[in-house]
């Protein structure tokens, strides 16, 4: 504890003083500040301090690594500051202020999907699964999958079938759900809404595409088509943010002894009628555009050079938050065309930065000290979570880091150019291989070879050649 203490104490004085805390708060390894005056923050001396593993600013707040020992450090922190810790929530919220408009978008869009990850890793896993015992002729020379000759198998099939239509086909439920609750509005009535955009009167709108004639609803005066958005993203996004601001505006005029009443009947009537008949077609439509775009970018011609920058600035993107932008790409390509061609290039950047921090390993394996920082970042890195590896290691020293954005570019590149799809989102790094269509988890096997040797090769090379050096 002393040394806790001693530590907590020289992070307060580097920070720059209780005075210049306006929020703190903890998540599994780090310290999250937002800082008064973020200038004041002296960062080398920050990171010389013996607990801290790194320092980076992400979405307005100054987030201090500390590892797996975080909870202790910051009750002793929060002692000796004579300061209140708050909740992530209420410190995202103040963190906001030191956002420009597009960090406040990618913030909010972040909050969004979050709460959804662990849903949609699961669908995948289970996708892959699926694919795996219903799709792939193992058995009998190769003429026959686990299902054709095993009535256990195709019972598992079929019934896991019911998980993955619960995540994916009723996605727009989760995303209005987690709209409603990020905003304050009232869960239910997102949760309500969701259900309209899917319910299974609706003819699904890849129905319509396809030239099916859609039933109606007739009021006499007026049509709506009665058309359903099944694994659509968009459309339940400004769905969702109609309904909460609907709601908390009627919240403000509306007396308190009638609200019950009158606020959820007038905000989700509404919300629903405007739904399908404006922004079901809207958002359907620009959702299809980003999906197309994306899609034809990465199987077109020149697909290898758009696979060669995403892969080599994925990594970047962390540093500022932008990559949460892709999680709406991934479930759109998911609806429109079966599987993702955008998320194996995100777990092979996983890798990378993981390769990398392995080298450093290697490089310094007689530093005891750096092997308590380096190892857990490397395992942190190869099941998906990069920050530890990222800040701790790789931008520290600045060359594995170039290393590492190097080889998930070539990986990308191979990933891509040889079609490899991912059934949805899963679990970045070495895991993420769960989550690859069967038919090319073989590619895949190759691109994470790929992303573990070069990095880690060009790590060794670049730290005897000083390129992209930085003393630490």
């Amino acid at each position: 504890m002393i040394k806790v203490s001693s530590d907590a104490q020289q992070l307060l004085e580097h920070i720059g003083g209780k005075e210049n805390i306006s929020a703190v708060s903890h998540c599994a390894t780090r310290l999250r500040f937002v800082l008064i005056d973020p200038k004041k923050a002296d960062i080398r001396r920050i990171e010389e301090i013996e607990a801290v593993k790194g320092t980076f600013t992400q979405a307005g707040q100054f987030q201090v690594i500390i590892g797996n020992e975080v909870a202790t450090f910051y009750n002793e922190f929060v002692k000796i500051a004579g300061v209140e810790g708050v909740s992530k929530d209420t410190a995202k919220v103040a963190a906001r202020k030191n956002m420009n408009l597009l960090q406040v978008f990618i913030s909010h869009l972040a909050e969004i999907f979050a709460p959804l990850i662990p849903a949609i890793v699961v669908g995948g896993l289970i996708l892959g699964f699926r694919n795996v015992i219903g799709d792939i002729k193992m058995l009998e020379n190769g003429t026959k999958a686990l299902t054709e000759v095993s009535q256990f198998w195709a019972g598992t099939h079929h019934f896991l079938w019911l998980i993955g239509e619960a995540i994916f086909h009723f996605l727009p439920v989760g995303i209005t759900w987690s709209i409603a609750r990020k905003m304050g509005a009232t869960p239910i009535l997102g949760i309500v809404l969701g259900i309209t955009l899917v319910s299974p009167q609706l003819l699904n709108a890849y129905g319509v595409a396809g030239g099916a004639e859609a039933p109606v609803w007739d009021f006499g005066f007026a049509q709506i088509k009665m058309i359903g958005y099944q694994a659509q993203v968009i459309p339940a996004m400004l769905a969702g943010f109609l309904l909460s601001t609907i709601e908390l505006k009627l919240r403000k005029i509306v007396p308190a002894y009638i609200s019950m009443i009158v606020v959820p009947f007038f905000a989700l009537v509404p919300t629903v009628l405007i739904a399908h008949t404006i922004l079901g077609p809207i958002g359907w439509a620009i959702g299809s555009f980003i999906s197309d775009v994306v899609y034809a970018g990465l199987t077109s011609v020149v697909g290898w050079l758009f696979a060669a920058i995403f892969g080599f600035a994925y990594a970047p993107l962390v540093i500022t938050g932008l990559h949460h932008m892709t999680n709406a790409i991934d479930l759109q390509l998911m609806s429109e065309f079966g599987g993702t061609n955008l998320w194996p290039m995100i777990a092979l950047s996983n890798i990378a930065q993981g390769s990398a921090v392995l080298a450093i390993i290697y490089l310094n394996r007689k530093n005891e000290e750096e092997k308590q920082i380096s190892i857990p970042a490397t395992i942190s890195c190869y099941l998906g979570v990069t920050e530890p590896a990222m800040f701790g290691i790789n931008l520290k020293y600045v060359y594995p880091f170039l290393a590492a954005m190097i080889g998930s570019a070539i990986a990308a590149i191979f990933s891509v150019g040889t079609g490899v799809m991912a059934n949805s989102i899963g679990v970045g790094g070495l895991p993420g291989i769960l989550s690859i269509q069967p038919q090319h988890m073989f590619k895949f096997a190759i691109a994470m070879i790929i992303a573990i040797v070069v990095p880690f090769g060009l790590t060794i090379v670049l730290s005897k050649t000083k390129i992209g050096t930085k003393k630490a």
